[in-house]
């Protein structure tokens, strides 16, 4: 296993502004492949889908290509991903499509720890068809959601369990697979929100029994904009609102309007770029990428590990992501210290560790930080040994200041 992280470091022309990016969870920065992918796209024709002209071949190979790309990072097929312009707006999508088939009576399963993406979209979509949304709460002293958490809330009722597979605010990772098998055998589907889980850990949906699953390449090296993975024949059982003329192919049938192009193309750089952060890795792309994430995963918890270290020397330091399996995210607050003083303090040395509660608004609820959550520090495979010690330092220089 090798894990250059200079060499990594390197590729990403950001970096060069000389900022410690703590920031990750809410997007990465870009490496040049996938800049350059981008820009080759718009270089080249570029039309609507088709196999006449050269635009048209080219924007047939570049969705062809990205629907492979994204397929071996998840381990899905390539004809069950769907693009969107967001997480966000594919849960919209299809909260309104799995809500046809919903009426009084029903139940909808929503967790207090997902990020409001996987949340509103299905109490509103449940609000509509006069469906019953049953809440699944966590244990704020430890983070954790558990499977009984989940069980607590089932019911033969049970349409739906929307669950995340890794908390953007603290990180928790809960046993998906086992949520999924608890839902399926209430005869519900399961829609997990894999967003930060993507960006950390190597995933399979098929062995995390996800109905739907959703990610954001730009939480991971790529491009603005969402993708779902699911099983094409569940797909096809599907009838969402669409244009008339637009095609009913599966996926093609929930892609609204054209899609962006070069962003996919930026897709499948980022997903290539993913797939070589071992460099002694050999194989199919799939199983490069599967060897990746255990040496990003090695690389992330070694800083996480030094990171963890250096906040329990700091006095006044509250750290709320405590879960036994959780992402290398942590969210802290300070004793008579607010964590936007702190995100502005880190911000005028050169390290930017944002705070907030990232649209977490129920988790931070829970946790007993309101709406304003705390200082969020992310880890990504960009982040150094150096980095963690500016922050370190920082927030040092910060708790002694006043």
């Amino acid at each position: 296993m090798t894990y250059d992280i200079t060499a990594i470091r390197s590729r990403f022309p950001a970096l060069a502004a000389g900022t410690a990016h703590f920031d990750g969870p809410g997007g990465t920065q870009t490496p040049r492949p996938v800049i350059d992918a981008v820009a080759d796209a718009l270089a080249h024709p570029l039309s609507n889908r088709g196999h006449t002209v050269p635009g048209e071949r080219n924007a047939e190979s570049i969705v062809i290509e990205a629907r492979r790309a994204v397929a071996d990072l998840l381990g899905a097929q390539p004809s069950g991903i769907v693009f969107g312009r967001s997480a966000t707006q594919l849960a919209y999508d299809f909260s309104r499509t799995l809500a046809k088939t919903w009426s009084p009576g029903d139940e909808v399963v929503v967790t207090r720890l997902d990020h409001d993406a996987n949340i509103r979209p299905w109490v509103q979509a449940a609000d509509r068809a006069g469906a019953t949304v049953r809440w699944a709460d966590f244990d704020p002293a430890t983070g954790e959601l558990t499977v009984d958490d989940i069980r607590d809330v089932l019911s033969e009722r049970t349409r739906l369990v929307a669950v995340t597979a890794a908390s953007n605010l603290i990180g928790t990772r809960p046993a998906i697979a086992e949520i999924s098998r608890l839902a399926h055998d209430a005869g519900a589907f399961t829609y997990v929100d894999g967003v930060h889980h993507t960006a950390h850990a190597s995933v399979d949906v098929e062995r995390l029994g996800a109905d739907f699953f959703v990610c954001s390449p730009y939480k991971f090296l790529g491009p603005h904009h969402g993708v779902l993975a699911a099983r094409p024949e569940l797909l096809e059982t599907l009838r969402p609102d669409k244009l008339l003329p637009s095609t009913d192919a599966v996926p093609e049938r929930f892609e609204l309007g054209t899609l962006p192009y070069e962003f996919l193309a930026g897709t499948t750089a980022a997903v290539d770029f993913l797939a070589g952060l071992d460099t002694s890795a050999t194989g199919t792309r799939r199983q490069r990428l599967i060897a990746a994430y255990t040496a990003l995963e090695a690389h992330e918890d070694s800083l996480r590990t030094q990171l963890d270290k250096g906040l329990s020397s700091l006095e006044g330091v509250t750290i709320h992501s405590r879960a036994a399996d959780r992402t290398p995210t942590l969210l802290l607050t300070f004793e008579n210290h607010g964590t936007v003083d702190a995100y502005r303090f880190l911000a005028e040395r050169g390290v930017h560790a944002p705070s907030g509660s990232f649209y977490a608004v129920e988790a931070s609820r829970r946790l007993g930080l309101g709406d304003t959550g705390g200082l969020r520090i992310g880890l990504a495979p960009y982040t150094c040994t150096e980095d963690v010690d500016r922050l370190l330092t920082g927030l040092s220089e910060f708790l002694t200041s006043r």
